[in-house]
């Protein structure tokens, strides 16, 4: 899946391990984004929530409810909240936050929130679609954080 590769390059570029992109209905890929929390010294610069910034620049509501966001671990709480405002329809995640909290640990760099996005999303009035986790990419997304979290 391309946001683990993009996760991979976050992690070369000094960032935090996680990459996502934004895809169109007819599968053309608009937005990569890598975490820039570290470089850029943004504490919203979560890999999703960057993306969502730029995204509502670009493309209205109406065309974003039919895109697809692909993350390499399921989007936060507040990356959840920017996916609802900016009304992507769909999100598809490898790792989940329960998951992410077992690589992280009490790591204070990343201090996970058991909030899953589809409980962010039922809190509203949108019915996104979430798939995810993924098993079958697991081990790969998995392999980006070893090493990182020590």
């Amino acid at each position: 899946m391309r946001a683990i590769a993009i996760s991979r390059c976050a992690r070369e570029h000094g960032n935090t391990p996680f990459g996502c992109l934004l895809v169109d209905i007819n599968g053309n890929i608009l937005l990569e984004q890598e975490n820039i929390e570290i470089t850029e010294r943004d504490c919203t610069g979560h890999a999703e929530a960057a993306l969502m910034r730029k995204a509502s620049q670009l493309y209205s509501k109406d065309f974003l409810w039919q895109c697809t966001l692909y993350s390499s671990a399921e989007p936060c709480a507040m990356c959840s909240g920017a996916i609802y405002w900016g009304n992507v329809g769909r999100v598809v995640y490898v790792i989940s936050e329960k998951r992410l909290r077992q690589l992280t640990g009490s790591h204070p760099q990343n201090p996970t929130l058991d909030l899953p996005c589809r409980q962010v999303f039922a809190s509203g009035q949108k019915d996104i679609i979430v798939v995810g986790p993924l098993p079958q990419l697991e081990e790969e997304a998995v392999k980006v954080h070893e090493g990182y979290w020590k």
